[in-house]
């Protein structure tokens, strides 16, 4: 087999090696019930002798003087031998099939883990459909060749040494004779294991494309119906699903090509035994029961091998399955979690960015030497054209990036030197683009903090001006939600995720574009609900709609990922600069059409 096949299953054994005790266990088990599984091939041939030669056959030299004796002993040993290969293969199955169920289930719990630790721009670079396809399907594809596959190797392997173990001892010609067809068997594994290894590599890519063209599709089915594009996307998942179809075509073609050239090397080795054994046995120089037991030795030994090449195409499809699950846990972690110091109590909020520059590696976008500070109980809004890197400095702040250069800091303690847990505690984020699990209104709300009252529930939603339209559900807080929200309107979804965040209780609460999104209702609930709150909280807000911010106590305007002006409203529309033009823009005191960009400005752009 490949290098890499070896390589994949060596890194696999390394991954399990706090399941070594359950793996040799097993392995013990089928080494026995194959041991056992081959032993009345053997009898039948020692009753062939009892028959023949009786008091002179080999079991009399036991001591057993009569044929009768002979026979009866036979059928005690043989009892016996059933019943130890039915107890150990009983004993194998649960083992292995045990073994697979907790190995699959670490695997995906810790391949999920792992992820949730990365850092967002692995999640940009990644469809969600390819790493779901390979934390389920690929961990199912390991699962299924531990369940048998890993068995049957081994078993192979077993019959291989003890049936070529009798058969030396009987008649060195014939052994050598029975195991000529074994090294072109040998051979063929390997050369048809090269031809599928890179194959079934395809397969697993075709099964991540599929995943990921459905999970996309049923994402956005409502943007499918309202173009009518449902032919559209059935003929793409058709030729996606075409295309996984085919992969799998070429590896099977490949895999079972091996079958007829094993039959056919069996057949030499059979008849190999067949002839000259018998020959040898009408001539004398063989025991006729000798002969019978390696007749039926040679289809035991020989005759497993034919599915040599279903073990192998479940063996290459597990280690592709293998390398796609092991490369996942092997992306390096690159916002590490290594301090366990939390925020100093009481955490007042201050936040501080001293000269942070950060660049995104694909686009080269990001924001350079910025310096600002939010006293605690402070409120910030930042503004700028879209890609100016307002929500670059909102990922900063939670840490799903760290800077290329200058630092963050809470209360003074950079953020880098204390733990995410109580860094991510202290911030309660309201996104423009809000999820909702599916659950109840209730799970949703108390996600930020599961062990909440109803009353802090409800109280979140009234603070949050959602208990209005809550209350008027027929199931109230029991409503489900649907997926990612569907059941209720955008605006209902806003109200809940600022119930969230407003639940938690964070000394800093960041809304990145929370009301662009929402009905005019809607933004006044929300600005009515910032009134109450952001007296004892710092609010950064990224701002879409000027009016949402007038009384913040500070605004920034970023251009190109630089801070190009700061002040109060009032002081912004003075300067006359970015700011007020684009004030003058929503407000209809210019007309967008007529405004020209020059020098220092940005006119008419979307904040």
């Amino acid at each position: 087999m490949p290098t890499t096949s070896f390589q994949a299953l060596g890194r696999l054994l390394r991954y399990a090696r706090g399941y070594r005790r359950r793996i040799v266990a097993a392995t013990i088990c089928s080494i026995i019930n194959k041991l056992f599984d081959i032993a009345p091939e053997i009898l039948i041939g020692v009753a062939i002798d009892v028959v023949v030669n009786q008091e002179e056959s080999f079991v009399a030299a036991l001591g057993f003087a009569s044929a009768r004796e002979q026979i009866l002993a036979l059928g005690v040993l043989t009892f016996f031998i059933w019943a130890g290969e039915s107890l150990f293969e009983y004993l194998y199955q649960v083992l292995w099939r045990n073994l697979a169920q907790r190995l699959q289930a670490d695997l995906r719990q810790d391949a999920y883990e792992h992820v949730q630790r990365l850092d967002m721009s692995f999640f940009e670079s990644r469809s969600s459909g390819q790493l779901v396809a390979t934390m389920n399907d690929d961990v199912n594809q390991l699962e299924r060749f531990l369940d048998g596959g890993a068995n049957s190797m081994i078993q192979v392997g077993v019959t291989v040494v003890a049936v070529g173990a009798v058969f030396f001892v009987i008649s060195p010609l014939i052994a050598l004779l029975a195991f000529t067809p074994i090294p072109l068997i040998i051979w063929g594994a390997f050369y048809f294991q090269r031809k599928a290894g890179p194959l079934y590599n395809t397969v697993r890519e075709r099964v991540g494309e599929l995943s990921s063209r459905l999970s996309n599709n049923l994402s956005g089915i409502a943007t499918i119906k309202s173009f009518t594009a449902e032919s559209r996307e059935a003929a793409r998942l058709r030729r996606a699903s075409e295309e996984y179809v085919e992969a799998n075509r070429q590896a099977i073609r490949v895999s079972s090509a091996f079958i007829p050239v094993i039959r056919m090397a069996i057949l030499a080795g059979f008849l190999a035994t067949f002839t000259v054994g018998g020959l040898l046995a009408l001539r004398g120089e063989l025991n006729v029961g000798a002969y019978g037991v390696l007749v039926f030795l040679t289809q035991r030994l020989l005759w497993p091998l034919t599915g040599l090449a279903q073990v192998i195409d479940l063996f290459e499809r597990a280690m592709a399955s293998t390398r796609r699950i092991l490369d996942l846990l092997g992306v390096p972690i690159r916002v590490k979690d290594e301090s366990e110091t939390p925020l100093a109590e009481p955490v007042r909020g201050e936040v501080t960015f001293e000269g942070v520059s950060f660049h995104y590696a694909e686009t080269g976008g990001g924001v350079e030497s910025i310096d600002l500070q939010v006293p605690a109980g402070h409120t910030l809004a930042l503004v700028g054209a879209t890609g100016s890197g307002k929500s670059t400095l909102i990922k900063l702040l939670l840490r799903f990036y760290d800077p290329d250069a200058g630092a963050v800091r809470i209360d003074g303690q950079a953020i880098d030197a204390i733990s995410l847990e109580s860094l991510r505690g202290a911030i309660g984020l309201v996104s423009q683009d809000v999820y909702l699990f599916e659950g109840t209104i209730r799970d949703n709300i108390a996600y930020a903090r599961p062990e909440a009252t109803r009353d802090e529930v409800v109280e979140a939603a009234r603070t949050a001006e959602a208990w209005e339209f809550i209350r008027t559900l027929p199931l109230g807080l029991d409503t489900p939600v649907g997926e990612r929200g569907v059941r209720l309107s955008g605006g209902q979804r806003q109200r809940l995720s600022l119930a969230r965040a407003l639940l938690k209780d964070s000394p800093i609460l960041v809304l990145d574009e929370a009301t662009s999104a929402v009905d005019n209702e809607t933004e006044a609930a929300i600005q009515r609900s910032l009134s109450r709150i952001s007296h004892d909280r710092t609010v950064i807000m990224i701002a879409h709609r000027l009016s949402t911010i007038v009384h913040a106590d500070q605004i920034a305007v970023i251009h190109d990922g630089r801070v190009v002006e700061r002040g109060t409203h009032a002081r912004l529309l003075a300067v006359q600069g970015h700011y007020a033009q684009q004030w003058q823009v929503q407000t209809g005191q210019v007309d967008r059409s007529t405004v020209t960009k020059t020098p220092g400005r940005e006119p008419g752009v979307s904040l």
